[in-house]
């Protein structure tokens, strides 16, 4: 019956223009699966197809900011590492954002990363004037998530110290960590989800991705709050969507500025898009023993001890992590394992981005620096998706053999 509901839409722009109300049931429901780690309080979410996640970041700022939640200069918090384009979007001119790094510096008493956020890197955030958290959980690229003692300590600082706090959770790699729990069961009242089908299902051409937020939530408050003359100003601007423009939740503002308001009816997924989409999210929940999940967290666990078995380096098992990429930093390798004094050599003679160029021209393999992503400098991503298994056996090694090279060079100076 609901794929009857929907073919007899194919030809026409899906209504309503937010997200087919089949379609927005089902999709739910996966979410409430994935994301919420069985949590019975979990929802109920509006949601918005968008054209993936990053489709769907873009949205949220354009709204935010054209609603004066954001304005112009806003302090706004990132979770560092992080994926770069995330970086770059606050600090285009036309917002030019104050941006706080809240970086995943923590170690282990190995002194191995941990990329978990230490207690005074989550203080930053009782500040008033941070106005929004920006994240992705799990992080992307060490792809590790949150830890319950992060979660807690912003649980806190939220309901303590800044209840008016804007999150905005891109939990798109959550599906490859078993029991996920995104912010958006525990800070609901703050916290915009983002969820894209990408990853999970590999249909990255695609672009399917879903806007979250909870039916109760603090953007609608604050808009509500703002002075007459700005509420003036946006009536008039969402004038021709409603007779009530001061009352359209924050949402609807989405989808209509994601058309500039004027073709509010042709926003969002296509109806085909939005039927694959659904698609997806029956087969997961009709998997009640979680197959695909478990087989799909397996082929990356496998390809992550290819890869270290490949650097001739332990694996050590992170909680919470994804394995969907992973983060070698070189310095710490180095102090680890080769002898005293290669690193300081390394670090006078060379760029971190001479390994790489090495690398590619030794091996045709090709890596990204850390630094971009706000990781630390030596470090290295590896993505676990891309490849066959084998591959990662081979990148491993090779990786090791350009270091030994290095190493070579040190000891004939």
């Amino acid at each position: 019956d609901a794929l009857g509901g929907f073919v007899s839409t194919i030809n026409n722009y899906p209504n309503p223009d937010r997200m087919l109300v089949r379609t927005e049931k089902v999709v739910h429901d996966f979410l409430m699966k994935e994301l919420c780690g069985e949590a019975p309080s979990c929802g109920p979410y509006d949601l918005f197809a968008v054209e993936g996640a990053t489709a769907a970041m873009c949205y949220i700022f354009e709204t935010l900011f054209k609603n004066h939640l954001l304005p112009k200069g806003s302090k706004i918090a990132v979770m560092v590492p992080i994926f770069p384009p995330y970086i770059e979007i606050p600090e285009l001119p036309s917002k030019a954002y104050e941006l706080i790094h809240i970086e995943a510096t923590g170690l282990d008493n190995e002194g191995q990363h941990t990329w978990q956020y230490p207690v005074e890197q989550l203080e930053k955030l009782k500040d008033k004037d941070i106005k929004a958290l920006f994240l992705v959980n799990p992080s992307n690229p060490p792809s590790v998530s949150m830890d319950n003692e992060s979660i807690e300590q912003i649980i806190t600082i939220v309901k303590e110290d800044n209840p008016n706090l804007i999150i905005i959770s891109d939990d798109v790699y959550g599906t490859f960590v078993e029991g996920f729990r995104s912010l958006i069961v525990d800070l609901p009242f703050n916290t915009i989800g983002v969820y894209s089908f990408s990853k999970y299902f590999g249909v990255t051409g695609w672009r399917l991705g879903t806007i979250a937020i909870s039916q109760s939530n603090v953007l609608d408050k604050l808009l509500q709050e703002l002075p007459k003359e700005k509420k003036e100003i946006l009536n008039k601007r969402y004038s021709s969507l409603t007779e009530d423009p001061e009352n359209l939740k924050f949402i609807d503002r989405i989808v209509a500025d994601s058309r500039d308001v004027a073709m509010n009816h042709t926003a969002g997924l296509s109806t085909p898009q939005q039927v694959q989409m659904a698609l997806f999210s029956i087969f997961a929940m009709l998997d009640t023993t979680n197959d695909y999940k478990k087989k799909t967290i397996d082929i990356l666990h496998r390809r992550m001890n290819l890869l270290y078995e490949g650097l001739g380096l332990p694996k050590k098992h992170l909680p919470n992590d994804a394995d969907y990429y992973t983060e070698i930093d070189l310095e710490i390798w180095c102090n680890h394992h080769f002898e005293k004094g290669f690193f300081e050599y390394l670090k006078e003679n060379y760029k971190p981005v001479d390994i790489l160029y090495r690398l590619a021209e030794k091996s045709s393999i090709v890596l990204l620096s850390g630094e971009g992503f706000l990781a630390p400098v030596w470090s290295i991503r590896v993505s676990l998706a891309n490849l066959n298994d084998k591959d990662y056996l081979h990148i491993g090694k090779e990786l090791k053999n350009v270091l030994d090279e290095y190493v070579v060079e040190w000891k004939a100076k």
